[in-house]
């Protein structure tokens, strides 16, 4: 991709945009509605700013991962599965994107985050401790795995929100451990992404690194106030990011349609 020549002062501008995003991605989700906007105001095509995104969100999932997992929140022998079908699935998203439009799905994600979004306000116990599971947590991976890895690699937004949302009602998870499995989840599914991104030379280095520097800091930051705070913290800021998400998928399908 060509190179777009930037000013010190921007690059600052990044790292910080970079640290907040990676600070609330590692927390509830949704750094991209932060990052991306920015990286497409400085004047990256749409295709070069998504696969930037991913270099620092790749960054920013692996720097939360690897805290919680060195906090004891995650167990990388039970989320293994998880990681494998994601895997799978984001490949088969990110083969089919080139070759299928993906604003068919578009008009759907926004409803579904709508049911996710009003079943967490209104379950206010949701996520508060664990809880009895009710599926199998191997068929869960196959199915959450290749299902939103698949979306992921395709698509993206709100991919966070499905997961968190699953983990918590499905496999009874809290929500501090259900924000830090989510985190492995979305590290192998934006990883995919960025090599397909990568192929496809559709990744500026200098801006990707300069903000993955910040998210990395902000991840680390933000993970560790998640296992402090709770759901206490996570719980408004997960309702919120999901709540944005809704309003930017409603607004993109207004401004497309």
């Amino acid at each position: 991709m060509e190179t777009i020549n930037l000013s010190a002062e921007i690059f600052l501008l990044l790292f910080c945009v970079g640290l907040v995003a990676g600070l609330i991605d590692s927390m509830a989700g949704g750094g991209g509605l932060i990052a991306l906007p920015v990286l497409l105001f400085i004047g990256l095509p749409p295709q070069a700013a998504l696969g930037t995104n991913k270099l620092g969100g790749s960054f920013g999932t692996l720097s939360a991962s690897y805290n919680f997992i060195k906090k004891g929140r995650i167990s990388f022998r039970e989320a293994l599965p998880g990681i494998l079908f994601t895997f799978l699935g984001a490949c088969a998203g990110a083969v089919t994107v080139q070759l299928l439009d993906p604003a068919f799905i578009e008009p759907l994600i926004p409803v579904l985050l709508l049911v996710v979004f009003f079943y967490t306000l209104l379950t206010k116990q949701l996520g508060l401790t664990d809880q009895q599971a009710r599926m199998n947590s191997k068929l869960f991976y196959a199915l959450f795995g290749l299902g939103l890895g698949f979306y992921d690699g395709f698509f993206g937004p709100g991919t966070g929100s499905f997961w968190t949302f699953g983990l918590m009602f499905l496999l009874g998870f809290n929500m501090i451990k259900a924000t830090a499995y989510t985190k492995v989840m979305n590290f192998t599914s934006n990883f995919v992404a960025l090599l397909w991104f990568m192929a496809g030379n559709n990744v500026c280095y200098s801006i990707g690194l300069t903000m993955a520097a910040g998210q990395v800091i902000g991840a680390r930051i933000g993970s560790s106030l998640a296992i402090r705070k709770g759901a206490a913290i996570i719980r408004p800021l997960y309702l919120t990011i999901v709540l944005l998400t809704i309003g930017r998928l409603l607004y993109a399908n207004i401004s497309s349609g």
